[in-house]
């Protein structure tokens, strides 16, 4: 597959092939891609939201009012869910919601994702990421020579200091590394640009099994 190759400063353009980049045919991964990424944002999920039930929550035990003769509803406490203040009918309780990714499952929905990507030619390369000071209009200006818009991800094999603090304040741009990026993070960015040596990162995970 032939990809756009920028150069360091991103001003230059030239096209590489990548011959031991994955291929798919037809649907083959997605129902992969949507289980993994489903389990991505599970995994996220901190599940400590918490609410009383009528014997947890804080109120008088004592019958509101008479059984007969009100011309209302029988009442038995003021702490069931229908009154003010009162418990919460099937309201959440802490719990867990991570699951479970099998290894080759993962491998398979992240090799899709990368295809996917530089199907829709939403995936570029870069020579190297690489400023000569930690200043954030450096790294923009990179970025901007790209002509990167939207959500950006930006992956190389390991940042330097410098390219750290000169990229964290911007906005709508994130950087990680090769052994890092995961498959919701190749499907949730509008443009992703990797480095070359970031690449051979992700094909090597790809190829042995280990995203």
């Amino acid at each position: 597959m032939k990809f756009k190759l920028y150069s360091a400063d991103g001003s230059s353009a030239s096209e590489k092939e990548i011959n031991e980049f994955p291929e798919f045919e037809g649907n083959k991964g997605l129902a992969a891609l949507r289980q993994v990424v489903i389990a991505h944002q599970a995994n996220k999920r901190q599940g400590n939201a918490s609410t009383k039930t009528r014997a947890e929550v804080a109120g008088t035990g004592k019958k509101p009012f008479r059984q007969k003769g009100t011309g209302g509803a029988r009442q038995g406490t003021r702490r069931a869910p229908q009154h003010y203040k009162g418990g919460v009918a099937f309201g959440p309780k802490p719990r867990d919601y991570s699951q479970k990714i099998n290894r080759k499952l993962k491998t398979l929905a992240f090799g899709r994702a990368l295809f996917d990507r530089a199907s829709a030619g939403e995936l570029d390369l870069i020579e190297k990421w690489e400023v000569t000071e930690a200043k954030t209009k450096l790294f923009k200006g990179i970025l901007s020579n790209i002509g990167a818009e939207g959500k950006t991800l930006v992956v190389d094999d390991a940042f330097g200091d410098k390219e750290v603090l000169a990229a964290r304040n911007l906005e709508k741009v994130a950087i990680t590394n090769a052994s890092q990026v995961n498959a919701l993070d190749l499907v949730r960015y509008d443009q992703i640009i990797i480095s070359e040596q970031g690449m051979a990162t992700l094909l090597s995970r790809v190829a042995g099994g280990e995203s």
